[in-house]
């Protein structure tokens, strides 16, 4: 999943793509290079972030989504939001999948989903951007986070989501301090266990300079390094910005291991 970002506030790539047909071109850039999805998200999530007025993400959001539905990218389309209203409009326009960070939390996002026979991914998150990271505390994280993604699972199936549709994704640095992102990278295991794709976001993210005392844009290596652990854990899905790069690293990976993904 290669990671398109419409906004001036992302914590690696804020602003690179606010134009409409610059961001279509890396969109398409991306689908050549081997992204079996292009996430587009037109709010940051970023740990601080504040909230972006719903008008104001539509606004981002619409031009590029015109872009892409003149020129297709060549693979399909998520959107990257937490508000329904920004779901429909991109679903309206060809997307096939809603990335939602809050897992559903407003009421009007899974019959939306159910209605439209889309995709969701339910992530988890402790607490809202501009929070969450102020003071993150589980009993323990593997269990309270895949019994979170259980339960958001059900309820998208009771709104009508077909289980078939849905993707889970722990949610790697959203309410979570280093030492809970290391345990549910560790334990990536039991949220697989569930039975549904897993999806790791952890591209340049701060548990990569944590590891590596790596500043964003020099966390190439070590978001390698993570995507391919993800994998080797069970991940189904890599949300990333460097596609190409690691589009190589697993070629070679799974060549190597025999052909296994």
């Amino acid at each position: 999943m290669g990671i398109l970002n419409v906004t001036p506030d992302s914590f690696s790539d804020g602003g690179d793509h606010l134009d409409a047909r610059a961001a279509a071109a890396h969109a398409r850039a991306m689908a050549r290079d081997g992204a079996a999805i292009i996430d587009v998200g037109a709010e940051s999530t970023r740990p601080g972030a504040p909230a972006v007025a719903e008008h104001s993400e539509l606004a981002r959001l619409q031009p590029v989504l015109d872009a892409l539905v003149v020129d297709p990218p060549g693979a399909p389309i998520s959107v990257d939001t937490r508000r329904a209203s920004v779901a429909a409009l991109a679903l309206d326009a060809g997307a096939v999948l809603v990335n939602d960070v809050s897992a559903g939390a407003d009421p009007h996002m899974l019959p939306l989903v159910a209605d439209r026979g889309a995709g969701i991914c339910l992530m988890h998150m402790q607490g809202e951007p501009g929070t969450m990271q102020d003071d993150p505390r589980y009993g323990e994280v593997v269990s309270e986070v895949a019994a979170y993604l259980e339960a958001r699972m059900r309820a998208a199936v009771d709104a009508g989501v077909a289980e078939d549709a849905i993707i889970l994704d722990p949610g790697i640095g959203f309410g979570k301090t280093a030492a809970h992102n290391l345990a549910l990278m560790r334990g990536l295991g039991t949220i697989v266990a569930l039975g549904r794709p897993v999806l790791v976001g952890i591209s340049r993210k701060g548990i990569i300079g944590d590891l590596t005392g790596r500043g964003v844009g020099e966390r190439l290596a070590g978001s390698i390094g993570a995507a391919l652990a993800a994998v080797d854990a069970g991940a189904a899905v890599l949300r990333v910005h460097d596609v190409p790069e690691t589009v190589d690293a697993l070629t070679t990976f799974t060549q190597m291991r025999g052909g296994r993904a």
